[in-house]
């Protein structure tokens, strides 16, 4: 297969394991910036250009889009779907998991255990989203936020207000979310491939920290999760429609609850925690499933 994927940086450890994989099994693959594409709306036959060139034709395309590029990288994407070309994970669905307020909100609409999440547009009714919440300690976070960054835990309600104000006055969107003390500052990521988790890790946060994020100096190991744990994982998978993803989940009182559906889940921590080949996996996927034209949105979402 002719592969594309889309990324700003090609010596990713995941992209390089990706490319790796797909070239190991005979196939081809150009890594490509969705910044330096510019696109032939217009056209009746839908037309990509990269660095001056009309892109060939390509049989799949993996998209590898940065949070901060998502609007663009996602307008690229959607070109390929218009013209044919199958996606490890579409558009429409990468923009779900992106919006996180939406996500959870086809999340809870499915019945998936989530933490209790409040949201406001108005910073006057800061205690009542927290008391929504479950009262202090609560987690603040910016809708915009990756890998940690715009995370706050606020031990007090006092502290939760000022938070909160300082946010939405600065017009900053946040979610409110009640703490699961008793995940221990640990969570589960199960990495999902065609309706499957084919691995799963647990992480945590380095000393003093709540957030278990690797970015952040966390650590990871090898995990076993419950068959309630694996089935919440594949079905907030299919709730946002993702092929690929990691669902980030916390060990609560009441079960498992989802935290975040990752569209790009990184492949170094849970390749090192599991010793899995999980880029073949994906690479596998593609070769059993990518079918020219079968994009199911074919670019219209």
């Amino acid at each position: 297969m002719k592969l594309v994927m889309l990324s700003r940086n090609a010596e990713l450890y995941s992209h390089r394991r990706l490319r790796e994989a797909a070239e190991a099994r005979g196939h081809t693959m150009d890594i490509i910036n969705p910044l330096r594409c510019y696109m032939n709306i217009a056209s009746r036959r839908p037309e990509i250009y990269y660095n001056g060139q009309m892109l060939p034709r390509f049989d799949a395309v993996i998209p590898r889009i940065g949070a901060s590029v998502t609007f663009y990288g996602l307008a690229v994407l959607r070109q390929f779907e218009m013209q044919g070309v199958w996606p490890l994970n579409e558009s429409v669905a990468i923009g779900r998991s992106r919006d996180k307020l939406r996500a959870l909100q086809l999340l809870a609409r499915d019945g998936i255990g989530l933490p209790v999440t409040a949201f406001a547009f108005d910073p006057k009714e800061a205690g009542e989203v927290i008391r929504l919440a479950g009262g202090a300690p609560v987690v603040i976070k910016l809708l915009e936020g990756t890998q940690g960054i715009g995370v706050v835990l606020a031990d007090t309600e006092r502290s939760a207000v000022s938070v909160i104000e300082a946010f939405r006055t600065a017009d900053v969107n946040i979610l409110v979310q009640e703490f699961i003390k008793e995940a221990g500052a640990s969570d589960l990521r199960a990495f999902v491939i065609g309706g499957k988790v084919v691995a799963a890790m647990e992480r945590s946060g380095a000393e003093g920290e709540f957030r278990s994020n690797l970015h952040r100096g966390g650590s990871a190991k090898r995990a076993r999760i419950t068959p309630e744990e694996r089935s919440t994982a594949i079905r907030a998978a299919k709730a946002m429609g993702l092929n690929v993803c990691g669902v980030d989940m916390l060990r609560s009182n009441h079960g498992p609850v989802v935290m975040e559906v990752n569209s790009s889940p990184g492949l170094e921590g849970i390749e090192a925690a599991t010793g899995l080949d999980i880029a073949g996996k994906i690479v596998e996927f593609l070769e059993r499933n990518a079918e020219d034209g079968q994009t199911r949105t074919k670019g219209k979402g």
